[in-house]
């Protein structure tokens, strides 16, 4: 196996129910070093747990995904920037002022702040990009995010190929 992509719209529990069969497979490729990318809820699965709904997510990164605050609309879904906190690979010829698409209502917070590669504002600062090792997430959506999240899939792409 090469790459895990792991996409993601609909329910936390959904999404892990889904998984089951699965689960061991990407934990066990995730162990060993195979490239995986999580994007918007495939991202969040990554996580322990989620306020969204009960049960467990995979684990593969410490900490949990929690609601929007209140006073914001939800989801959150637009063009939004990113705030890089830094550099790394996944975001090689992204800057700061490139807008991606975000559909969500939830997002992660993660126990490790050092995992943090960016950050996006919506009533709250939250983690955007996340990277640890051979794992990358993103709370938006690459493939709806023209050039710029063109740029994050080829990155993932090269990231694979080495």
């Amino acid at each position: 196996m090469d790459a895990i992509v792991l996409p993601g719209v609909g329910n936390f529990k959904e999404a892990m129910k889904n998984l089951k069969a699965l689960k061991q497979n990407i934990l066990v490729a995730a162990e060993s070093g195979v490239p995986l990318l999580g994007i918007c809820l495939g991202m969040q699965l990554f996580f322990e747990e989620s306020e969204e709904s009960l049960g467990r997510g995979l684990g593969i990164l410490r900490g949990k995904v929690l609601k929007l605050p209140e006073q914001v609309k939800k989801p959150h879904m637009g063009w939004n920037t990113l705030a890089i906190s830094k550099p790394n690979e996944i975001l090689d010829g992204v800057g700061d002022d490139e807008y991606f698409y975000f559909v969500h209502s939830y997002y992660a917070d993660p126990s490790m702040k050092e995992v943090i590669v960016a950050e996006t504002e919506y009533g709250i600062r939250f983690a955007s990009v996340l990277a640890e090792n051979n794992v990358y997430g993103v709370q938006f959506h690459p493939e709806k995010s023209g050039r710029s999240g063109e740029r994050v899939i080829r990155n993932f792409a090269s990231i694979v190929k080495r």
